[in-house]
């Protein structure tokens, strides 16, 4: 007799396909390509106050609207372009968000600039330089490292980007692993 056995994964992900997905393959993966950090940075930014799934589900809008993530066409666009995304219905129509993935666009670049990349930058944060794996089983909304990098990058001028939102940020790129102990994908 064969039984089957489900996958355990972090209850968060639910039974949504995209969602778990998202859990599957990206949530806790150490990432250090700085066009992928600058994605998640405008996701993670304009998810401020809305539910991830909800930007997760305009993922593929985000990327049309945001020059595919290119950093510096970003940072280049104008009034223009701002008047031409709250237009656009594919992305979360927030001129104040707009306006600061701009902003957030040209900061990302002098802090590269300074750094050499902004991975090198946000690792700068890390204890050795290394992700954190979290085998608590519990899971904060922030911490002492997500309030330093925030607190850090407001200082910068960077918007949309309180400890909380950071936190999440780091959950998704791997700088911290908050897959659940039993999680087949920790």
């Amino acid at each position: 007799m064969i039984t089957q056995t489900s996958t355990i994964r972090c209850h968060w992900c639910g039974g949504d396909d995209l969602y778990t997905r998202y859990h599957d393959e990206e949530w806790g993966k150490e990432v250090h390509d700085d066009k992928v950090l600058f994605e998640f940075l405008v996701l993670e930014s304009a998810q401020a106050g809305l539910s991830w799934i909800t930007i997760l589900r305009r993922r593929e809008n985000y990327r049309k609207a945001f020059a595919n993530f290119n950093v510096h066409a970003v940072a280049a666009f104008t009034v223009d372009d701002v008047e031409r995304l709250m237009q656009d219905a594919g992305i979360i129509r927030n001129r104040l968000k707009i306006n600061a993935t701009i902003a957030n666009a040209q900061h990302f670049i002098k802090v590269q600039q300074e750094f050499g990349s902004f991975d090198r930058y946000l690792y700068s944060f890390m204890p050795g330089g290394k992700p954190i794996v979290n085998q608590a089983g519990t899971i904060p909304v922030s911490t002492d490292i997500s309030d330093a990098i925030s607190k850090n990058m407001k200082k910068r001028g960077f918007k949309f980007f309180g400890t909380t939102i950071c936190y999440a940020y780091m959950q998704a790129t791997g700088m911290v692993n908050d897959h659940v102990p039993d999680c087949a994908f920790k």
